[in-house]
């Protein structure tokens, strides 16, 4: 694990963008990395955020690896943000 790259256990449901949404502090900076309610369901299933929350919790140290490979493979969209699909 790059010890650059870490992950507090932030995450929390944005309405708006419908999507689970977690910091990562790179070289002491902060990128927004995101999972979207369509990728979340179709990965574990559930209907709510509530249970889309909770699979991420379940599953964060993989999904946290995948997120840094997508940050150090420079994956941001144009707002700087990391989507995993």
């Amino acid at each position: 694990m790059n010890q650059a790259i870490l992950f507090p256990d932030r995450e929390e449901w944005d309405e708006g963008k419908q999507c689970v949404c977690f910091p990562a502090l790179v070289g002491g900076f902060q990128v927004n990395c995101a999972l979207s309610a369509a990728s979340l369901a179709q990965r574990f299933g559930g209907t709510t955020p509530e249970m889309w929350i909770e699979s991420f919790r379940q599953h964060r140290w993989d999904l946290e690896e995948e997120a840094e490979q997508a940050i150090s493979n420079q994956q941001e969209d144009d707002q700087g943000w990391i989507w995993l699909s």
